[in-house]
């Protein structure tokens, strides 16, 4: 007779069939803060030139400059939300700056005639700040509400986390990092495609006005949804002692932060919860010391310290890491074109569809990437996976590497396709701006492989008390790409500006450009990139 209770194997395969009720909320959060962002990123470098009366390569710089910032802040922001808040907290105080500038950029538009240009980028740094602690510690914490067993817990022989095989726990944090991609990819379509009309036929006030109230309402959602998280304990921290005055809250853990750095020391602290009577303590020595866990209960770990068994340095970590970080700046610096040179490209082309009866804003093509995204990602797994199994012979399909350099190769494709586009525009022909669409599917196919396959890279080579710090660690490739693509508008057009005064390759007249040559030029440094990756993979 059936007692009713489940076995831990039918509750690993229950976990490994879905995701939790938490996680589903927040990968909605998280598609209403991308709906936010891209109503305000996707048509930007348009609002420079037009309103703000930029030229087109410092618009692009512009947009370029500070994306890579909003892209790097997450790494400061990790070490915050790993080392002395939680991450809940780190959610908490990041969103509250993320409304305030998306705020205070709605003001600046409506009073724009009032304002001196470089005031612009106060609002708009301000949600680089927001959105450097949001974005990373929303995805941890959406992360930690998984309802497996992390690969650094303990867990005992009859709870689910135990239960749950290697096998399995891989699925389910597969499973996430695409339905997280899938989420952001849906509020960034809604984002590029009725923000960017909105913005260039109703107006820019009404414009910057429903991304902050869109984000506003996505926040206060997830703080009513709180009782429903999972909710990693504060850090513990016993190797120092508080700063005389230190307090608590915001403060406190600025002066702590402050205190500790000026010890050259960070500490990490122990994000398991089943052990309740270890005190876990890892400090990372910015003096590249080794990464240790004092277990002050468990004997058998000291032993394996004395002998030198410790865990390894975070330095040799992150080292470990830049390789293939460094090879996917490349990629990344593609990345930006949509949003900087496709959309100046798109403003030469004509516009008008269906006999003139609807104009097409050049930012709303943004949109095809994430349709193609959106219609691709259900299909990964069920036919993606299963073909690409029949030729490596692997389960999984391709290994995460794999997966990053097939996405590699298809962004090559897609630059080449613009340039040849483009060249096709500079001889005379009157060409539809649907000639775009296959670079702009091109790169959302290539997303589907090489951005979802480096979050999950990146997330699992770093330990669990490191997890924040890895997400970081992959957004600021988008963050250095975005200052390498800055840096080589600056360097090309420098090199070739002509003596008359003009922009070389980047030139305000669209007939004088030659942005096909700027597109074959990011392809060959992507194929030379690629060529490298492919030797590194040997390694991992």
């Amino acid at each position: 007779m059936s007692s009713g209770k489940k076995t831990p194997t039918t509750e690993a395969t229950a976990v490994a069939a879905r995701l939790s009720r938490p996680c589903v909320l927040i990968i909605v959060v998280a598609s209403v803060e991308r709906f936010a962002y891209k109503g305000v990123a996707s048509n930007l470098v348009t609002y420079l030139t037009d309103v703000v009366e930029m030229s087109t390569s410092a618009a692009a710089r512009s947009v370029s400059t500070w994306s890579g910032v909003t892209s790097m802040l997450p790494l400061a922001s990790a070490v915050v939300a790993d080392s002395y808040w939680d991450r809940y907290s780190t959610i908490t105080a990041s969103s509250l700056l993320y409304v305030v500038g998306l705020i205070g950029l709605t003001l600046w538009a409506l009073l724009h005639t009032r304002m001196p240009c470089s005031t612009l980028f106060f609002p708009l740094y301000l949600i680089s700040v927001g959105q450097g602690g949001y974005n990373p510690s929303l995805q941890a914490f959406g992360a930690d509400q998984l309802d497996i067993g992390d690969d650094d817990d303990d867990g005992d022989g009859g709870t689910t986390a135990a239960a749950a095989t290697e096998e399995q726990r891989s699925k389910v944090k597969s499973l996430f990092f695409q339905w997280w991609y899938f989420g952001i990819c849906s509020g960034s379509l809604l984002g590029n495609s009725t923000m960017s009309y909105v913005q260039d036929t109703v107006g820019w006030g009404l414009g910057f006005a429903l991304p902050p109230a869109a984000m506003a309402v996505s926040v206060a959602a997830f703080f009513c949804c709180a009782p429903l998280y999972k909710k990693q304990r504060q850090p513990t921290r016993v190797a120092h002692k508080p700063c005389r005055g230190g307090g608590s809250g915001v403060f406190g853990a600025l002066r702590s932060l402050l205190a500790n750095v000026a010890a050259r020391k960070i500490t990490l602290p122990s994000r398991d919860e089943d052990d309740t009577d270890d005190i876990v303590l890892s400090e990372l020595e910015l003096q590249e010391k080794p990464l240790t866990k004092v277990e002050l209960a468990d004997e058998k770990r000291e032993e394996e310290v004395a002998m030198g068994e410790a865990a390894p340095s975070v330095a040799k970590i992150i080292l470990r890491l830049l390789p293939i970080w460094a090879m996917m700046l490349m990629f990344a610096v593609i990345f930006q074109q949509p949003m900087t040179f496709f959309t100046r490209q798109g403003m030469a082309m004509d516009h008008r569809v269906a006999g003139g009866a609807f104009v097409i804003p050049p930012a709303m093509l943004q949109s095809s990437i994430t349709v193609s995204i959106i219609l691709l990602m259900p299909l990964y797994d069920r036919m993606v996976v299963p073909l690409a199994g029949l030729v490596t012979g692997d389960g999984k399909g391709v290994t995460v590497l794999q997966r990053i350099g097939v996405g590699m190769v298809l962004s090559i494709v897609a630059m080449a396709v613009a340039a040849l586009v483009e060249a096709r525009r500079l001889r005379g022909a009157s060409l539809s701006i649907a000639w775009l669409l296959p670079q702009y599917v091109l790169l959302g196919v290539s997303d589907v492989f090489a951005v979802v396959g480096m979050q999950e890279f990146f997330y699992t080579q770093v330990p669990g008390a490191m997890r924040t710090v890895g997400i970081a660690l992959y957004l600021s490739v988008f963050g250095v790409g975005s200052f390498l693509g800055a840096f080589l508008i600056t360097a090309i057009e420098m090199a070739t500006a002509t003596a008359a005064g003009g922009h070389g390759w980047f030139s305000d007249d669209p007939r004088e450009a030659h942005l096909d040559r700027y597109y074959w030029f990011l392809a060959l440094l992507s194929c030379v990139s690629f060529v490298v990756f492919v030797h590194l993979c040997k390694y991992y």
